[in-house]
């Protein structure tokens, strides 16, 4: 690649990707970010495009004393970029800024073999962070080439707290009855609006479209050569409009229109790549009763599933339990769903054990009640708990049944006590 065209590209970048004071909203995933400049491992933030993960880094790097090496690899400009033009990037950076010992890379798994450039800078001593948008190309190059070199951290759209801080609300432990009140309206535009940073501050729905058309044909029909793009695209409606539902991959060969529920598996090992659909399989004491049983198919972001899928109804019940869901993913719990003569949303495990069991339901009433708690009750007798927790809009209450404790609480109280 040209190398002055190349130097023209890092010029630019400085000047547009500056972060200002005023438009950050902090992110939760700073503090781990931070602790890493005590060691001199890789780190690596992954996530779904536009949810904030150069923001993030460019706020951040903005802050350290050497900030200026700087690159973004989604650029159509660099389109010719090949792993020999790493050294002239080196130069460049040199030329323009002189000696600086930290690196700093957006979507670098654009360019084949950067991994290899990665390594020799870490041997090199130097303190390199990355970004990138897909799972797999960074996990499979991590671990063939940098294995025990690197951290990796997962960012998501705004979480509950991050998006109290977009709309300059302050959290508390406590809460006067007004407050609640208040609260409870910011939570319900969230379930509603979901985080993707730049829909919020702009409210307009063709950034969800392009964010959408973006993940579909770049991080998915290009990267993977796919040949139809309808079979995809009527798979990546039915999970936005099936959120929290089961799924058989036999089933939905037909509904797509693909030969073989092999087609069916790669597709949504895509979509998981790209982290825009996630499956949640169903557990069981025997791993191959659970490789061969029906997923639960869950949503990056409420705003995007409600863009994408078609609906007759709010659903208000299943995009809550996606949103819990999502809210356990960015924890990094290991995710399972219970289904025997009654149904648990999530069992998390750690370890070997499962350690807690969450039930998610919009409103407990007369004609729901029961068979919640039935299903609550059921999964703590299965994997021996004694405490369990039913999550929903507004209710809340505790009581003891058949020896074991059962907490009802709001959604949001949830999310806020479990961001401290």
């Amino acid at each position: 690649m040209n190398k002055a065209i190349l130097k023209t590209i890092v010029l630019d970048q400085q000047k547009v990707l500056a972060v200002k004071e005023k438009d950050y909203v902090p992110r939760d995933l700073e503090k781990k970010i931070t602790e890493s400049k005590k060691n001199n491992f890789i780190v690596i933030i992954a996530g779904v495009r536009r949810c904030g993960k150069s923001t993030l880094l460019n706020y951040w790097r903005q802050k350290q004393k050497d900030q200026d090496y700087y690159f973004s690899f989604d650029d159509e400009r660099l389109v010719n970029f090949t792993v020999a033009d790493f050294q002239n990037l080196v130069e460049i950076f040199l030329e323009l800024y002189g000696r600086q010992n930290v690196f700093y890379f957006d979507e670098i798994q654009n360019i084949s073999g950067w991994e290899r450039f990665a390594r020799r800078l870490h041997n090199e001593g130097k303190k390199v962070y990355i970004t990138g948008s897909n799972a797999s190309l960074l996990s499979r190059e991590l671990g063939t080439h940098l294995t025990g070199r690197y951290l990796e951290y997962s960012l998501f759209p705004f979480s509950f707290s991050e998006f109290l801080s977009f709309k300059q609300v302050k959290t508390k432990k406590h809460f006067t009855t007004e407050e609640k009140v208040e609260f409870l309206k910011h939570f319900k535009q969230y379930l509603k609006s979901g985080g993707f940073p730049e829909y919020l501050k702009t409210k307009n729905q063709e950034v969800l479209k392009t964010l959408y058309r973006d993940i579909l044909y770049r991080d998915i029909i290009v990267r993977y050569n796919l040949p139809q793009e309808r079979p995809l695209r009527e798979l990546v409606s039915f999970c936005a409009s099936n959120i929290g539902k089961e799924i058989s991959f036999n089933s939905l060969k037909t509904l797509v229109g693909v030969k073989s529920s092999t087609t069916i598996k790669e597709y949504f090992d895509y979509l998981e790549n790209s982290f825009l659909v996630f499956l949640v399989p169903k557990y069981d004491f025997s791993y191959k009763k659970q490789l061969v049983a029906n997923k639960k198919v869950y949503f990056i972001d409420n705003g995007l599933a409600k863009q994408i899928g078609f609906r007759f109804s709010p659903d208000k019940g299943r995009f809550l339990e996606n949103l819990v869901f999502i809210a356990l993913k960015r924890q990094g719990k290991e995710i399972f769903y219970h289904q025997a003569k009654f149904e648990c949303d999530f069992l998390i495990k750690e370890g070997q054990k499962i350690k807690q069991v969450i039930q998610v339901a919009y409103l407990l009433d007369r004609h729901n009640r029961q068979r919640e708690i039935n299903g609550l009750l059921e999964a703590m007798k299965t994997y021996n708990l004694k405490k369990g927790i039913i999550l929903t809009m507004e209710q809340a209450e505790e009581f003891n049944l058949a020896g074991r404790k059962i907490k009802i609480m709001p959604v949001w109280q949830w999310l806020l006590a479990e961001a401290r």
